[in-house]
């Protein structure tokens, strides 16, 4: 594998034990990147910490962390008392349990990573831990202390490797109680709701990830060459906003307004994402381009 694994240990499940590593599954490297720069030199500016009330530039030596207890009010805390209470990890990613993979909430995923075998010697265990999970169809949570946290990972067979995503803590989610404790009970008539399944029937599709298009991304890319030629850049002008009732809204979006023929669409068949596997992310074509030019 071309990538560099961002952490090495063990994977361990009871006695049985083997290498493995993790590597970053998402990455937004290929995404256009600004930068601040002085507009009358051009030139890259460069960040330095202020003291907030004397207004004069920290050197890195005399940098340290602190808790906000009060308003300007901090506890500081030094490098060495941080590391002290730093958990210390024994490089092993330790499965605890399983469970069924329908159980598990998607609301806790934090990130993903691809885990794959270390070494020649570790991909037979490797596989019958994979494979074990793939045909009870459940899920294994391990624990094990990356980036000087201790984690809980979600660990999945996939493919010929296996995904571990990070979880967030529970205190990291907040309540969807408290999020939905306000919204009403709204009535709604019979047709709305048969509007709304017509709408879903006729929109019904596949998982086509290749067919999500990072429009802000695609536009930055095309301003920047845009700049680079030294042509316009007028920015669209967005369509009029039309004012309409929410039966009204129903019945259009089914296709029930003006043509008619639409309303029989068969799902799937106004998509255009099955020509876009494999098209390059705006920033690397822009990246191509520019290297090009230059």
């Amino acid at each position: 594998m071309a990538a560099r694994a961002t952490w090495k240990g063990f994977l361990r499940l009871g006695e049985l034990v083997c290498a493995v590593g993790l590597y970053t599954a998402v990455s937004a490297s290929d995404r256009v990147s600004l930068h601040m720069v002085n507009r009358k030199t051009g030139n890259r500016l460069s960040r330095r910490f202020v003291d907030s009330q004397t207004g004069k530039v920290v050197e890195r030596e005399a940098q340290v962390k602190g808790y906000e207890v009060d308003s300007g009010d901090f506890v500081v805390l030094e490098p060495d008392e941080i590391a002290e209470v730093t958990p210390k990890g024994d490089k092993a990613l330790t499965i605890e349990s399983f469970l069924p993979c329908a159980e598990v909430d998607d609301l806790y995923f934090d990130r993903p990573y691809y885990l794959r075998p270390a070494d020649a010697a570790s991909q037979a265990s490797f596989a019958v831990i994979r494979e074990g999970l793939r045909s009870k169809q459940v899920a294994a949570v391990a624990r094990a202390v990356l980036f000087r946290r201790p984690r809980s990972l979600l660990i999945r067979a996939y493919d010929e490797g296996i995904i571990a995503t990070t979880l967030n803590y529970d205190y990291e989610v907040r309540s969807a109680a408290e999020a939905f404790e306000d919204i009403r009970e709204v009535k709604m008539e019979p047709e709305m709701l048969d509007l709304a399944r017509h709408i879903i029937e006729t929109k019904s599709d596949r998982f086509q990830p290749e067919s999500f298009d990072d429009r802000y991304d695609a536009a930055l890319a095309e301003l920047v060459r845009a700049k680079m030629e030294g042509r316009a850049t007028a920015p669209p002008k967005p369509p009029p906003a039309k004012v309409v009732s929410l039966m009204d809204a129903l019945r259009e979006s089914a296709g029930m307004s003006g043509d008619k023929k639409s309303a029989g669409r068969k799902p799937g068949s106004t998509k255009a994402g099955s020509n876009r596997a494999g098209r390059k992310p705006a920033a690397r074509k822009l990246a191509a381009r520019t290297r090009k030019a230059g």
